[in-house]
């Protein structure tokens, strides 16, 4: 695949690093010498200087041959106008732009992104993206990570296993039997950093991270099981009041009424204009990292602090300081892929990273084949993917005990006319059933092919 992508700050670095090592013909395009010299350096991509919306850098890079256009600049406007000339004058057929000013994504303007106006095929919003996240976190307190798929019937959860985890040293096999009625399967398990797909001899083990897939309706009884039976939060309190905290808040405010939330913003200006937005949420203006402020916001008597601020430090150091206050549990923002590998040992119960979330919403639409979701785990080293299997997809029509799958991948669920069936032995994949899978990174293309159109289709 030809991928031209413009912008090459973080999350586009992470894009073109995951399809340069995945073989894909990358061109990348930034404004920033800097940052062109540094991603032509240290990766198997081309680099063009200039700006991403004229059409003779465009030109330069190959969009007359590419098969798509990712947009991620720091300019919505820069990313807009991209996908606009990609498509005016270059035909590409696929257009991903990221867009963050909400005043852009209102449903009254929903119009806007239609082919016959603004060209552009996949809207990456990192705000609500992220926003997202935080609210299924806050519903599942017991869990790190929290992903949907399935129509949200299929839910996958990142569990510690802590030393009073029930289930610790249990071989995977005997799960089953001892809770045959639970459709829970682990995935994928890192153990000291390292990532990888259990087999169903293997155990878990104290400190061992847990990639868990789930129904719906048995998550919280899953969390139970792994010793984590955390009621959720009714006592909120978020640092930063922009974007991604205004979102919180306000569906707080729609959905659960119930929940006290207190924002703290240190400008002024902005405190005052939310606090005009929002109904009972209560908004203070001060530094989250000034005690006398979290102790105003109760923070001693909260369920959690959400700490969404544009800058790492002050997101990991207010959570700690709301922790030794009394706060139950916390939850970071970290932009700083590098933060997350000490975030635990500082005391952060989880954390969100922007770049991860927005990478994956876009990998959903490079990946080929029936794709119709992908959640990129521990910077790439593996993928959870949800794909619609074909009637020439090797796994239909026989029982899975019967099918070879590789080291590496392992089925979590699989989801056939509204309903979610654990993946035994037994069970025989049949066209249109979606299937919830966990893939190591080397084994990502493997997942692609089983999934593939062939030609025995047409």
């Amino acid at each position: 695949m030809k991928v031209v992508i413009c912008g090459a700050g973080q999350v586009g670095y992470g894009i073109a690093e995951r399809l340069a090592a995945e073989q894909n013909d990358v061109s990348v395009i930034d404004s920033s010498s800097k940052l062109i010299a540094a991603i032509g350096d240290q990766l198997d991509v081309r680099g063009f200087v200039g700006n991403g919306a004229h059409p003779d850098v465009l030109a330069q890079a190959g969009a007359d041959e590419a098969d798509m256009i990712i947009a991620v600049t720091l300019y919505d406007e820069v990313n807009m106008v991209a996908c606009q000339v990609a498509h005016s004058l270059f035909n590409v057929p696929t257009k991903v732009a990221r867009v963050r000013a909400q005043s852009y994504l209102q449903g009254r303007w929903r119009n806007l992104f239609a082919r016959e106006n603004l060209p552009i095929d996949v809207i990456i919003s990192p705000e609500i993206e992220v926003g997202d996240m935080v609210l299924r976190r806050l519903s599942l307190p017991g869990a790190v990570e929290t992903m949907r798929f399935a129509d949200d019937q299929v839910v996958v959860i990142g569990v510690n296993c802590e030393e009073d985890c029930p289930v610790v040293d249990t071989p995977l096999r005997q799960l089953t039997d001892l809770f045959p009625d639970l459709g829970s399967v682990v995935v994928g398990i890192n153990r000291g950093g390292k990532l990888f797909a259990p087999k169903s001899s293997d155990s878990m083990l104290v400190g061992d991270l847990a990639y868990v897939v789930a129904r719906r309706d048995q998550v919280r009884r899953t969390l139970g099981i792994f010793g984590h039976e955390e009621p959720e939060a009714t006592r909120v309190v978020i640092a930063g009041g922009g974007n991604i905290g205004l979102y919180v808040a306000r569906a707080l405010e729609q959905r659960q009424t119930s929940t006290r939330v207190k924002i703290i913003e240190s400008s002024r200006e902005r405190a005052v204009g939310i606090a005009n937005e929002l109904k009972r949420t209560v908004i203070l203006h001060g530094s989250a990292l000034d005690q006398g402020i979290l102790e105003e916001a109760d923070v001693e008597t909260a369920d959690t602090m959400i700490t969404l601020t544009n800058d790492d430090e002050v997101n990991i150091l207010s959570c700690v300081m709301a922790k030794k206050l009394g706060c139950k549990r916390n939850l970071s923002l970290l932009n700083n892929p590098s933060y997350p590998a000490f975030a635990n040992a500082l005391g952060i119960d989880a954390f969100i990273n922007p770049r991860a979330v927005t990478i994956s919403r876009i990998l959903q639409h490079v990946r080929r084949g029936r794709i119709r979701g992908v959640q990129s785990l521990h910077n790439g080293a593996a993928e959870i993917i949800e794909a619609e299997a074909l009637e020439t997809s090797p796994l239909v029509g026989r029982p899975l005990r019967e099918v070879d799958l590789q080291d590496g991948i392992r089925i979590g669920a699989v989801f056939r006319n509204g309903k979610v069936l654990t993946p035994n032995g037994d069970v025989q994949i049949q066209a249109r059933d979606r299937i919830v899978i966990f893939a190591m990174a080397n084994r990502v293309r493997q997942v692609e092919q089983m999934f593939r159109v062939s030609l025995e289709f047409f």
